[in-house]
Formats: structure tokens, C-alpha cells, sequence
């Protein structure tokens, strides 16, 4: 069974319920009607949905959930996944890279000041050389990454990365690709 036909039995609220109590240790039918507020007809008619689709055993009243078929959707999902595209042609700054940020976002600053120059590097490429910025549009722009924008903003000029003159921010150094 794959992990989208297990997201669709579970979209429904009863069967959810139905594998939440069973997951916490209902055995039966009646336990798990205690267990998640529900009338036995209701649980009946789940559990056999449920045991149709392989997720859940029935024998009379008594049931078991099938949680290796959970975990084998899942790890079926993860294979089947594309690999997530490069952030860096360079593997060692991929690496970097792949650690620190996260859909887009950056999930920590790291500490150590190496790691931190390649993500520094690669977040001053949302600035365009040229181009002169008041501090709150480098805060949003920052803020898209991480909500410490003051740290953000201090390393990007301690780095040297950024200037900055009377609260005006300009791209002042970092990889630029022309």
C-alpha cells in the first residue's frame, strides 16, 4: 500500500480516530469506541475499511493495526522521492548548504565561522550588486530566511559582504555571477 492511499483512509475523521486508538492501545471494538468518542456502528464499519485496505487486522471484535504497513509506506515514499536539486555545484558548500537550509529557509546560523561564510555567501545573492537598500527592505529580505535578521544583517557586514552608510545597505563583496 503506498502513502497516499494511507493519507486518503485517514482523511476521514472516524477512521482517524479509529487508528488513534488503536495506535494508543484499544484492542477492541468496544475500546476503541470508548476510546475516541465514537458509536460501535461507527467503529465497526471503519475497522472494516481499515481492515480491507490491510491496515488493520480484525478478528470478531478484536483489532490490531498494522503499523509495519505505515512504516513501510513511508519509507517506499522517501525512496521514491527525487533528490533534492543541489544548492551548490560545489559538493563541499552543497554540504553545507543541504545542513543549514531547509525549503528555503535557513534552520539555524551556523556557529562555526567556515559553515557560516558559505551560507552567508549564498544568502547575499537575494542583493543585486548596484543597488542601494534602506534597512527595513534588507530586514524582509533577510526575514524570508530567518527571523534574527540583526544577526543575519551583522555577519553579511562584519563579513564584509555588506556595506553599510546612514541605515543604506549595498552588496559589497560574495560570488556574483555575471
Amino acid at each position: 500500500m503506498d502513502a497516499a492511499t494511507i493519507v486518503g483512509l485517514l482523511a476521514d475523521p472516524v477512521r482517524l480516530k479509529v487508528v488513534a486508538a488503536l495506535a494508543l492501545g484499544a484492542g477492541t471494538i468496544e475500546e476503541v469506541a470508548q476510546a475516541a468518542d465514537l458509536g460501535l456502528k461507527e467503529v465497526a464499519l471503519a475497522a472494516r475499511r481499515l481492515a480491507r485496505a490491510g491496515l488493520v487486522h480484525r478478528d470478531g471484535h478484536v483489532l490490531a493495526l498494522h503499523t509495519d504497513r505505515f512504516a513501510a509506506a513511508a519509507r517506499a515514499a522517501a525512496e521514491a522521492a527525487p533528490a533534492p536539486e543541489p544548492l551548490s555545484d560545489d559538493p563541499a558548500e552543497d554540504a553545507v548548504l543541504s545542513a543549514f537550509v531547509r525549503d528555503g529557509r535557513l534552520v539555524s546560523i551556523p556557529a562555526h565561522r567556515a559553515k557560516r561564510l558559505v551560507v552567508l555567501d549564498h544568502l547575499v545573492r537575494v542583493f543585486e550588486p548596484g543597488v542601494r537598500y534602506p534597512e527595513r527592505e534588507v530586514n524582509a529580505l533577510l526575514d524570508v530566511w530567518h527571523p534574527d535578521v540583526a544577526a543575519l544583517r551583522r555577519y553579511l557586514v562584519d563579513e564584509g559582504l555588506l556595506s553599510r552608510d546612514a541605515g543604506v545597505y549595498w552588496r559589497s563583496g560574495g560570488y556574483v555571477e555575471v
